[in-house]
């Protein structure tokens, strides 16, 4: 069963950011939109590649009123241990939050069923609490922050324009169409 347009489960963790240990919960992402960027593990190669590949984008992110959080089933005593050690993520501005227990990685139902590491996948949450977006790759595949940027753009836009929707490969000031039924697609093609 998809997550898509659910209201994501509580929870709280503590986080590593900026040099220091942070709480952060499920509240946190009340009136906001947020982005959940899941990665299996720590110390690992196609990681550290997405998350500096996302630290390229933060500050656009940020100036469209999202937050990034990073998680993995690491603690945020390992967080912090590859903050300061990998220049890639030693670069990191956004929050990664430490899952040991697996609640956060349950809750959003990316648990591997062979490992218990967290799946490679980014939840794009809204200002409600909504799951608008989800992407999952196999482990070998890295994701695509600029296609990510472009993705919550769109989400804002049908956001702030009730009865539009974007098409594929949509960019920011191009043409939107109405919205239609389900089987209006169909009567279209």
């Amino acid at each position: 069963m998809s997550l898509i347009n659910t209201q994501i489960k509580p929870f709280a963790t503590t986080a590593y950011r900026s040099g220091a240990f942070v709480d952060v919960s499920s509240d946190d992402f009340q009136g906001k939109w947020n982005i959940v960027f899941f990665y299996p593990a720590d110390f690992t190669f196609v990681c550290p590649t997405e998350l500096a590949d996302l630290q390229g984008i933060y500050a656009e992110l940020q100036s469209l009123g999202v937050e990034v959080y990073s998680v993995s089933r690491d603690s945020h005593f390992v967080h912090k241990a590859w903050h300061e050690t990998s220049p890639e993520i030693g670069t990191l501005e956004f929050a990664m939050l430490g899952d040991v227990n697996g609640v956060i990685t349950n809750n959003f139902d990316n648990a591997r069923p062979d490992s218990g590491l967290a799946d490679r996948s980014t939840y794009l949450i809204d200002p409600d609490g909504i799951i608008q977006y989800i992407e999952t790759t196999p482990e070998g595949v890295g994701r695509n922050a600029t296609e990510l940027l472009r993705k919550v753009k769109a989400a804002q836009y049908v956001r702030n324009h009730p009865g539009e929707v974007c098409p594929a490969k949509w960019e920011e000031g191009e043409e939107t169409a109405p919205k239609i039924g389900r089987a209006s697609c169909r009567e279209r093609v």
